[in-house]
């Protein structure tokens, strides 16, 4: 329903022209995109992740028309040296993508190669040494291969319907939110470990199978296109994590690339990256060491006051859900992400969450991975 709103609003905003007015007044300077998987479509009806992957014609489709639209494409090192220099003669782009996925080496590259545009592959290092636990994919399978499933919760047994469609996105919708709320990481991974072993889900084999190698990331980071950000050791909620092991993980997740790669990542993306996830401990944290810029998944253009909050800059989410060429004009004029900002707000712990960067949560499950 949400995506069904926001499409209506986003087609409103395109063919009244809203978005071409608002241009001047907006008074954005630049972007930064954010993308996880890109790769052929898949055909499966229930797809609760597919927020997070777009298709590579659409990637195609998207470089073409920032091009149109006059936008130069930068690297991270661009947007820090733009922001902290004020050079701000041309509207600018950067591309990055979370998590370090296969398909961003056989899909992404040679598409943003083939037209120089420079971009950021943020890693969590546990997925390329094959000890990554991509939970949101676990659960999909999970639901996907069932028709009812069983677990605890909250003290009580309980059985969640999936044999329609629609059931089995309900009952990811629900799942989702209820692991991403308990108390602490580890009784996350311990529920889904435990639902994933009783259903037959391999979480071992879907990060073998979906995550780079470190011979693969070597490769990648060889072409001067492309940046290797950090993005912690274990892709945790930080928030949510005493001080020193969030610290730990900021820290280590940077030795573990500098050792893989020879050179320390300047640039880290929060993993989920929503307010929930990651706040002004987090922010600060980044800045004590060492990090040139932070991204959060805070919907948002940049601003010149951004340059007084490096490690707390907000992204737009190039959504699977959302991929029409039209959609990207509303989205880079500012207007889209304001959109789904009011749309956010008043939902508790998803939503009603402005910062002095004009920038909200997103309440789309697999958006803020």
């Amino acid at each position: 329903m949400r995506h069904a709103v926001a499409r209506s609003g986003l087609e409103a905003l395109y063919f009244s022209g809203a978005h071409k007015l608002a241009g001047p007044f907006v008074g954005s300077v630049g972007a930064i995109l954010r993308l996880h998987h890109v790769r052929p479509a898949r055909s499966d009806k229930f797809q609760p992740n597919q927020p997070l992957e777009i298709t590579p014609e659409f990637l195609k489709t998207l470089v073409r028309r920032l091009q149109r639209s006059g936008f130069a494409f930068v690297s991270l090192d661009g947007v820090y040296r733009r922001l902290t220099e004020e050079d701000f003669n041309r509207r600018f782009v950067a591309v990055t993508l979370d998590d370090g996925y296969r398909d961003n080496l056989d899909w992404a590259y040679p598409i943003l190669k083939q037209h120089d545009v420079p971009f950021t592959v943020f890693v969590p290092t546990s997925f390329p040494d094959r000890l990554g636990q991509l939970w949101w994919t676990a659960l999909e399978q999970v639901i996907a291969k069932k028709t009812s499933i069983v677990l605890e919760m909250d003290g009580r047994d309980c059985r969640l319907s999936c044999g329609s469609v629609e059931e089995k996105y309900r009952a990811f919708e629900h799942l989702y939110w209820w692991l991403r709320s308990r108390p602490s990481e580890s009784q996350m991974l311990d529920i889904m470990h435990e639902l994933s072993a009783r259903y037959g889900v391999d979480m071992a084999a879907i990060c073998d199978r979906l995550c780079m190698t470190w011979e693969e990331i070597n490769a990648l980071a060889d072409d001067p296109l492309v940046t290797i950000g950090a993005h912690t050791v274990n892709h945790l909620i930080l928030a949510k994590a005493p001080e020193a092991v969030a610290r730990s993980e900021l820290k280590m997740g940077r030795v573990v690339i500098e050792a893989a790669l020879g050179s320390p990542p300047r640039h880290l993306a929060y993993p989920y990256g929503d307010p929930v996830a990651a706040g002004p401990r987090e922010y600060a944290m980044a800045a004590e060491l060492g990090f040139l810029t932070a991204v959060t998944t805070c919907p948002g253009m940049l601003f010149p006051e951004h340059r007084a909050r490096l490690t707390a800059l907000p992204r737009i989410s190039i959504n699977g859900a959302f991929q029409r060429g039209r959609y990207i004009d509303v989205l880079l004029s500012g207007l889209g992400a304001s959109l789904w900002n009011s749309l956010c707000s008043g939902t508790p712990g998803r939503g009603a969450f402005t910062t002095p960067h004009r920038a909200a949560t997103s309440t789309s499950p697999a958006a803020s991975q």
